[in-house]
């Protein structure tokens, strides 16, 4: 076995683990405000968004090898890799690709110990981007496109990270209005069952729409990474078994819940009612599905927020806790420099070691580091018994065997 395979399957194992942190990261995008309302119990609510993750990752096989292509100089615009980081069998490339992976890796679980919704997507990009500059240089990173369209950097992550929040918050608030003037003097148990039907609707294509998108991405890193090895020659096609394992990652992590941030979403921003609820994931499917058709690298868990946000906006007395939205902010603003500064570390940890054996180290380091965060987070473990406590008191576990937090 070569030096290449193993790095090779080094990260596949190590984007397989990428994808897993996406799916419970991201599941309180769809599912937090159901859960806050009471629209689905919490085990029901992520089994269910983990069977539409799952299935949505098959729908579309239109995967982009350019997923990486759109903010780092490592693909030709045939989706082949670049010769220059082949030339040693594909090592160098890999290198990048899996220094990447394990920065978005740990800044995933670093913002799920802390409980904060910030964007896998950016993680991931960032993570590439710092990996990028520290072994290509600036110019190996993709900044803006050539002016005949949004491209790059500056217009495929942060101008959609910017406007997309907001458009969600707008839309979420209007949303939110209208269903209360529309209601108005009609008794609440007439209309908190018919929304919380609605909410389930509305939370399922959310879920669905996080598959289609989300799970393409770790695909496409890593037949790119197949291809960089010789192990893979069709830029126009996945293989099987990297759609089905990619797929069960994601629906495996959303399983699990990422009670944390869902109790964050559902409990920390806003009180939620039913009619918000369905607001808020009506809003969120709308600029998902929108954004997608339009090829921007959306962050899923910036319109879930922004789109709670708004429905707290949109309805007349409602409590927004705005220094929870605050931090919240902060992590958004921070994602990709920080996951960019933990790929370019791990890369120069990589490259300094050399070869196999600098490979071997990163991972090692992400071994060590996830340990201690989930070793850490079982100080104050949130499940799916305490996810809905009042966000005023203090969360108290009642069992958290078998759960994730």
């Amino acid at each position: 076995m070569t030096e290449t395979t193993v790095v090779l399957i080094l990260v596949v194992i190590t984007a397989l683990g990428f994808d897993f942190t996406n799916g419970f990261h991201d599941t309180a995008n769809a599912m937090a405000t159901s859960i806050a309302t009471g629209a689905l119990r919490p085990k029901v609510a992520v089994l269910l968004s983990a069977v539409l993750n799952l299935v949505g990752a098959f729908l579309s096989v239109e995967v982009a090898l350019t997923v990486t292509n759109a903010v780092v100089r490592i693909q030709n615009s045939d989706g082949t890799p670049a010769a220059e980081l082949t030339a040693d069998g594909g090592l160098g490339l890999l290198l990048i690709v899996l220094a990447g992976l394990v920065g978005g890796i740990l800044w995933n679980l670093f913002t799920w110990l802390l409980g904060l919704p910030s964007s896998s997507s950016h993680a991931l990009f960032g993570g590439l981007i710092g990996a990028a500059v520290a072994g290509l240089g600036w110019a190996g990173v993709k900044w803006t496109g050539d002016g005949s369209k949004l491209d790059g950097v500056i217009g495929k992550v942060i101008l959609p990270g910017i406007m997309s929040p907001i458009v969600a918050g707008v839309v979420a608030a209007a949303g939110t209005w209208m269903i209360f003037r529309i209601v108005a003097g009609v008794a609440t148990r007439f209309t908190d069952g018919g929304f919380r039907w609605g909410q389930i609707g509305s939370a399922s294509l959310v879920s669905l729409a996080h598959g289609t998108n989300d799970a393409q991405k770790t695909m496409g890193v890593i037949t790119l990474a197949l291809i960089a090895a010789g192990e893979w020659t069709d830029t126009g096609a996945i293989p099987f078994w990297v759609k089905v394992s990619c797929a069960v990652a994601i629906a495996l992590g959303t399983y699990l819940g990422g009670w944390r941030i869902i109790r964050t979403l559902g409990k920390g921003l806003v009180a939620i009612s039913p009619p918000q609820g369905m607001a808020a994931e009506s809003a969120s499917a709308a600029v998902i599905l929108t954004s997608s058709h339009l090829g921007f690298a959306l962050s899923t868990t910036q319109v879930a927020t922004g789109s709670i946000l708004g429905s707290g906006v949109g309805r007349p007395g409602a409590r927004v806790r705005w220094s929870v939205a605050g931090r919240m902010v902060s992590a958004w603003v921070i994602t990709l420099p920080a996951a960019g500064l933990a790929g370019a570390v791990m890369w120069w940890i990589s490259d300094l070691i050399g070869g196999l054996a600098g490979a071997l180290a990163i991972f090692a380091v992400l071994v060590l580091l996830a340990g201690f965060m989930y070793h850490r987070s079982r100080r104050e473990p949130i499940d799916h018994n305490n996810v809905n406590d009042d966000w005023d008191a203090p969360a108290t576990p009642r069992a958290t065997a078998g759960t994730a937090s």
